[in-house]
């Protein structure tokens, strides 16, 4: 596959399964291999520390005294601590990964290589550990602000009708600036704010080039993989939900429960449902990022000349 060429709207869609078609397999298994434990350590507090949270929570409800929960977290508070605590770590380290993953795995692909190895990735963690950290701070002290502010702004305005319009386009144009960004930093020498800028010009301009604005195309491009695994996860995120109502109404089918939902094997089955919808979100993700990084390479139209012109004195030393 070729990554620095221009795509039209069609192509980043079909070009987005493709990529999943060739290289899927080896892809996925660097994933699991770096990601894996993180994901199952990440899942595993997530069952047992929110099962334990809300079967407290629904318990206070249920015998009707308001300071039970209350209580409960107070006698608790060190225990509330310490998992909040891993439960931050693990997340952190697990979106650097998610994120940053595709990102070294497709700047391998389009450098050449065919069979890409975990020890490569890893050592690209390794390698980039300075920059991964620069990315880290301006992200949560730069991006994320401004983000807030405007989404802010935007949700503000849906107050009026406009607000609407102003969200729909926000959310996928944020988004691909923050990946564009990403994919910036690390496929070129730009520093963090000059791929911050590379980020946003790029939605609405090719640098090199005396085309269209790509906005449209990226933007569309966005939603419709946005779509289509939000239909995915919804079916996965359903279940869970289904057996937790099923469970009420059949326990308390006058409507006094005498049972807290949570305990036993429905409430077991309902967390580890939802566990299992979690590992497959991130799994679906990285249909977006990959899709991201084929709207990069389009981008990066500074490339797509020298690219093709190798690609024929490739042609003519192999004839």
């Amino acid at each position: 596959m070729q990554f620095y060429k221009k795509r039209d709207f069609g192509a980043f869609i079909s070009d987005s399964f493709s990529f999943f078609k060739l290289y899927g397999k080896n892809y996925f298994k660097n994933y699991i291999l770096l990601n894996g434990l993180l994901m199952i350590l990440m899942v595993v507090v997530f069952i047992f520390g929110f099962r334990e949270l809300f079967m407290q929570l629904f318990g206070s409800n249920m015998s009707g005294n308001g300071t039970y929960f209350e209580s409960y977290f107070q006698d608790n508070l060190g225990m509330f601590i310490v998992v909040g605590i891993i439960t931050f770590l693990l997340f952190l380290v697990l979106m650097i990964v998610n994120y940053l993953y595709p990102v070294f795995y497709l700047k391998r692909l389009a450098e050449g290589e065919k069979k890409i190895r975990t020890d490569d990735i890893l050592n690209d963690f390794k390698n980039n550990a300075g920059k991964i950290g620069i990315l880290c701070l301006g992200m949560i002290f730069i991006v994320t602000p401004l983000s807030f502010i405007l989404i802010g702004v935007s949700y503000a305005l849906m107050l009026i009708i406009i607000g609407f319009f102003l969200m729909l386009l926000v959310f996928p144009t944020l988004f691909n600036v923050v990946t564009f960004l990403m994919y910036d930093y690390f496929n070129s020498k730009r520093g963090f704010f000059e791929s911050l800028s590379y980020s946003i010009r790029a939605q609405f301009s090719y640098t090199h080039a005396r085309e269209k604005s790509p906005f449209w195309k990226y933007w569309g491009a966005t939603i419709i993989i946005s779509i289509i695994l939000y239909v995915i996860t919804t079916i996965f995120t359903m279940i869970p939900m289904i057996l937790f109502y099923t469970s009420i109404l059949t326990s308390a089918p006058d409507g006094n429960f005498e049972q807290n939902p949570f305990t036993g094997t429905i409430g077991i089955m309902f967390f580890v449902v939802y566990g299992i919808s979690m590992l497959v979100s991130f799994f679906l993700s990285n249909m977006m990022y990959v899709n991201s990084g084929l709207m990069y390479y389009d981008s990066r139209t500074d490339f797509h000349q020298k690219i093709e012109l190798a690609e024929i004195d490739t042609i003519g030393i192999n004839e």
